[in-house]
């Protein structure tokens, strides 16, 4: 896809996020749509990737979502790409829906590698898979998205450790960069001071990108790419504005897990023209 094609394909997709949240009253539409622009490049430009699905991703490009709340970005993207139905958005945390609020390997879900509920675990099952692809000698990318809250959790930073002492080259991973969690800013709820610094220190590459801006998000992912295969693991210090896309919701923790009203969605819609077409 060409800039604005993609461009126009992120805009559907927050417009999925916000009437799947709305729809059920239940879920997680302020980092989604923080995260919206990265995975649309990802998924409809930047990654190999094969919607016949294979769990065993050989020979193609595979991504972890360790931030697994933020499901309906995921889940549309997964849809609109060719994984499964697009009119399956519609029975997003309903019963018996494979769309569970989190991401769930139980459900048999094409595009699901890893179940994400539990914070803190995907950068691990991203070193793993990672591994797995040197050993067998393939040359694809292994991609996760982590939330900066998450980074409280002190299991990433003993995968990061690993990642490096491996010389997992071919891993990229982005760090949600929002400011924001579940119960105000990370400033304030476990200061991250200086990440540029802590994994440098960890001996991982480090690029920053502006992960709302279409054009700097392929410049940056492109540039990763070429640094693969130099010995580091590579993290993205991706910065987004929580709820982007809707005036309302942008750049506070309090759209984080809550879904908009009638009048609220209607507002977020006429802010979100249709583009691609509604499910």
């Amino acid at each position: 896809m060409e800039i604005s094609a993609l461009k126009n394909m992120a805009t559907q997709i927050r417009r999925d996020i916000v009437r799947m949240v709305h729809a059920v009253q239940s879920g997680h539409p302020g980092g989604s749509l923080g995260c919206t622009d990265y995975l649309t490049a990802l998924y409809f430009k930047l990654m190999k990737h094969n919607p016949d699905f294979n769990m065993d991703g050989r020979d193609e490009d595979v991504f972890f979502l360790s931030n697994g709340h933020i499901s309906p970005v995921f889940y549309s993207c997964l849809a609109r790409s060719g994984y499964f139905p697009v009119a399956e958005l519609s029975t997003f945390r309903k019963i018996n829906s494979r769309l569970q609020g989190h991401p769930t390997t139980h459900e048999h879900l094409p595009g699901i590698r890893m179940s994400s509920g539990s914070l803190g675990q995907g950068l691990s099952v991203a070193c793993g898979a990672a591994l797995t692809k040197k050993m067998n000698k393939e040359s694809r990318f292994v991609y996760a998205l982590l939330g900066d809250g998450e980074l409280d959790e002190g299991q990433n930073w003993e995968a990061a450790l690993f990642a490096a002492h491996h010389k997992l080259d071919n891993l990229i991973v982005a760090v949600d960069c929002n400011g924001q969690q579940i119960d105000g800013p990370t400033e304030k709820v476990m200061n991250l001071s200086n990440l540029r610094a802590k994994f440098e220190s960890f001996d991982w590459m480090v690029m920053d990108m502006n992960g709302n801006d279409m054009e700097n998000i392929i410049h940056v992912v492109e540039n990763a790419q070429k640094e693969t295969g130099k010995g580091k693991p590579i993290v993205l210090l991706m910065k987004t504005e929580m709820g982007k896309g809707i005036d309302f919701m942008e750049g506070t923790h309090e759209w984080h897990g809550i879904a908009p009203n009638d009048e609220q969605l209607q507002s977020a819609l006429q802010q979100l023209p249709e583009t691609i077409g509604d499910y």
